[in-house]
């Protein structure tokens, strides 16, 4: 018998040392089940994570191209808008210097016909009235004629108007 105990106490042995080892199988098993999930979910949240920061960036390369586009426009119409008042300064530079250069010719006509150099053959343009009224005076064309603004009288008439003006 003392076989048998020992067969059996070894046998009970075994059996408790398979059941520890399958025991000990099954909770090695459960915590690698674990990890597992856990490592599963980590994974699946650093995906949602990247997933999320991905969509970020795509609103903000949808809202920064909007905004591009708004700058765009607007530089377009300043753009426009530069162009069309520098074509209205040239026109007006235009305009001053021909009205300058006008200006300038009728001063020059204006000074030439007050001073007493007789081409009219009275003394001063105050008296002309009188003058008319008693003598007929004869204008001396070749002096007239010969002055440096002759061009005016010969060529072309002067001419103003409210255009000018504005």
């Amino acid at each position: 018998m003392a076989t048998s105990r020992t067969g059996s106490s070894s046998s009970s042995a075994t059996r408790r040392s398979s059941s520890s080892v399958e025991e000990f199988q099954q909770v090695l098993n459960e915590r690698k089940r674990k990890r597992m999930a856990s490592n599963r979910e980590a994974a699946r949240r650093s995906r949602m994570r990247k997933q999320k920061h991905l969509d970020d960036l795509m609103g903000q390369v949808s809202q920064l191209a909007h905004e591009n586009n708004q700058i765009l426009a607007n530089i377009n119409i300043t753009t426009q808008i530069y162009l069309n008042i520098e074509a209205e300064n040239t026109v007006l530079r235009a305009q001053m210097a021909e009205l300058s250069t006008r200006l300038q010719s009728l001063n020059e006509i204006n000074d030439f016909i007050s001073s007493n150099n007789g081409v009219f053959g009275y003394d001063h343009p105050n008296n002309y009235e009188a003058d008319h009224e008693h003598h007929h005076h004869q204008v001396n064309i070749d002096t007239f004629m010969n002055n440096p603004w002759g061009c005016f009288y010969g060529n072309q008439p002067i001419i103003a108007s409210a255009d000018m003006i504005m």
